[in-house]
This record gives C-alpha cells, sequence and structure tokens, in this order.
C-alpha cells in the first residue's frame, strides 16, 4: 500500500553555514565597526549577542538574509525574548523541527476534509498518509503545497 510521511525538518549543515555567513557579514559592515556582536550556534539555537537592541534588529535581518540565500524558510525561526545585562543584548533564536500536535490535527483535518481516499495518522512528530493509489498520495502532496501553512512541510519517504 502506498505511503508517505510529512515532516517539517531543517538541515542543521546549512543553518551553520547560514549562521558563518552572517558572522562574515557581520565584520565587514561598517556600521558594526568597534561593536562587540556575534553569532553563535548550539543545539538548534542560535544566540544573536549586540550593544543595542537595534544593532540586534539588524542581525535578526542578516541572519534571515543569509537563512534565505542557503534556502531555508525562515518560518522555522522562532525568536526567543531580548535579555539584557549590563550593556549586552541578547537574543536566542531557535528552530522549528518537527511537526506539533496542533498542525498535525489541522493537517489530519484538511485531508479527511478533501474527502480523497486516503488514511493520515499522527506518528510522533510526523504524519503518515497511505492510501490506495499513488495519484491519491500525490493529490494530497499538491494540496497541502498550494495551501500556506504555519511551518514549511517536506514530503519523504514515498513508497509504492
Amino acid at each position: 500500500m502506498p505511503s508517505f510521511d510529512i515532516v517539517s525538518e531543517v538541515e542543521m549543515n546549512e543553518v551553520r553555514n547560514a549562521v558563518e555567513n552572517a558572522n562574515r557579514e557581520l565584520a565587514t559592515r561598517y556600521d558594526f565597526r568597534g561593536v562587540e556582536a556575534s553569532f553563535e550556534l548550539n543545539d538548534n539555537k542560535v544566540k544573536l549577542a549586540a550593544d543595542a537592541e537595534l544593532q540586534l534588529q539588524q542581525m535578526r535581518d542578516m541572519l534571515r538574509g543569509a537563512l534565505i540565500k542557503r534556502g531555508i524558510d525562515v518560518r522555522v525561526l522562532d525568536a526567543g525574548s531580548i535579555v539584557r545585562s549590563g550593556k549586552r543584548h541578547v537574543q536566542e533564536m531557535s528552530f522549528l523541527q518537527g511537526i506539533d500536535s496542533a498542525l498535525a490535527k489541522k493537517l489530519v483535518k484538511k485531508i479527511k476534509d478533501s474527502k480523497i481516499k486516503v488514511q493520515a495518522s499522527i506518528q510522533g512528530e510526523q504524519l503518515r498518509v497511505t492510501g490506495k493509489k499513488r495519484d491519491d498520495l500525490q493529490q494530497v502532496m499538491a494540496m497541502l503545497r498550494a495551501e500556506e501553512q504555519e511551518q514549511p512541510l517536506q514530503f519523504n519517504n514515498f513508497r509504492d
């Protein structure tokens, strides 16, 4: 019976490259000369540190631009609150991995409401869609791609 999985993953190698590119851009920008500002990547989180809140905002824009250049959808970014300690401003930005249960239930409901003859089941942080015909599965993929989701979705593990 044909099936495929719906997942939401971020390629951390591309994120690492984007953070390195953003650090290089930070070193060459004139408005950041003499400012202690940096990007640090550890445990699926990017830590932005700068002297002022305005600089943090510019750094977020730099990071988003670097992620877009590397082909990563910026909807996976989850910005944390800005923490001030002395003259340093620090913000952590994490990456959403996997499909949370609310979005999974919403996707299952959309698939069932479409009246396509497939079954969708939630398996942890991914959805498994099975059906009798490959065309039905491709129809589900096309439907989900056409609709704007709050998180980017990938389709993998397609089996016949």
